[in-house]
């Protein structure tokens, strides 16, 4: 498996937003890890640092030589696919063609607010900017209308350095996403939030099944990107009371996914309407069996285990949420553990 590290950070609390996105860069480069993810996110405290995952790549394009740097991900539908093109066409040209999207059709009805007569049909057209912003890529041009009303066919500029543009599509966690990703021959970015390992190895599977009826053996076995949220320590019980507060606001901030995993907690329950103290059980409640089995925490030996089982259910690369600790000092810290858990494993 490939390792790479992932931001989506809360960014109410402001100070240096960005030092840890660039010396995580840094750390990652010099170290060999595959990316640098950053994310699409508008108009809220969790990820509202990152509105543009295009500048953010940029920024890391000038830090870096080696580690690819991908979107995680463009919201597909709020955006012209031929600037998608051209703002990933600089970066890829910043970074001598290490560039890699990962598309999402969006969640947040509020995110929309940029573009809200998209929202309904978000779906369709997120396939539809995959293949126009593909079809640009390589060169190829889009039929727009101009400011006179006049149909006119146009190319991206700067022509981008790589020939093909690595493409993801984020899930999650539903079949559907993962058998669109196979059809459309690109690969899957997903998490673990509303889904477990076992229901993540049959999506996997239902990917790579679609993937080889509609691409055949050219395709390979695809790609399938995990996001994790990962701290590693020296001590086991050290980062479960470092991160117990911060993770335990993330399962707060997605508090649907978690009612969708924990129907045995909570049955046929509407997030909605849940009172202050009904989210604060679930949330006790979901914190130990997440720092168990739905990110990459604890020693080198823990992680180890977690990823033993996570390459058994078809995972290929691992993709670290590391901003959600609000310590950035404790966060670079902890990435030396977090190298030596990838050497050790690969060797």
């Amino acid at each position: 498996m490939d390792f790479s590290l992932f931001y989506f950070a809360d960014d109410s609390e402001g100070g240096d937003r960005y030092r840890l996105l660039l010396d995580g860069a840094r750390f990652a480069d010099e170290h060999g890890f595959a990316a640098v993810w950053t994310p699409e996110r508008h108009f809220h405290p969790f990820g509202g640092g990152y509105p543009n995952p295009a500048v953010t790549g940029a920024a890391v394009a000038a830090v870096t030589k080696n580690v690819a740097i991908r979107a995680g991900s463009v919201v597909a539908p709020l955006h012209p696919p031929v600037r998608i093109a051209e703002e990933w066409s600089v970066v890829d040209n910043l970074s001598g063609g290490r560039v890699g999207l990962s598309f999402a059709s969006g969640w947040h009805a509020v995110d929309f607010a940029i573009r809200p007569e998209n929202y309904a049909d978000r779906r369709n057209i997120l396939v539809q900017t995959i293949e126009t912003v593909r079809e640009l890529w390589r060169g190829g041009k889009t039929a727009l209308v101009d400011g006179d009303g006049k149909s006119v066919e146009v190319k991206a500029y700067p022509p981008a350095v790589s020939p093909e543009l690595p493409v993801w599509l984020t899930s999650s966690g539903t079949p559907e996403t993962f058998k669109a990703a196979g059809k459309l021959g690109v690969g899957v970015l997903t998490h673990l939030l509303g889904q477990d390992l076992d229901d993540l190895k049959g999506k996997i599977a239902m990917y790579r099944e679609a993937l080889a009826e509609h691409h055949g053996d050219a395709a390979g076995p695809g790609k399938v990107a995990l996001m994790l949220h990962t701290f590693m320590g020296a001590d086991r019980d050290e980062v479960r009371e470092i991160v117990r507060e911060p993770f335990s606001a993330y399962l707060r901030s997605s508090i649907g996914l978690i009612v969708r995993a924990s129907g045995d907690i909570l049955p046929g329950v509407d997030p909605d309407s849940l009172s202050p103290e009904d989210v604060d059980f679930l949330v006790e409640r979901s914190f130990d069996r997440y720092f168990d089995t739905g990110g990459l925490f604890g020693t080198v030996e823990d992680g180890a285990a977690t990823l033993d089982k996570l390459h058994a259910a078809g995972v290929d690369e691992v993709a670290c949420l590391i901003d959600f600790v609000g310590d950035t000092d404790a966060v670079l810290g902890g990435l030396t553990y977090l190298d030596k858990l990838k050497n050790t494993w690969r060797a």
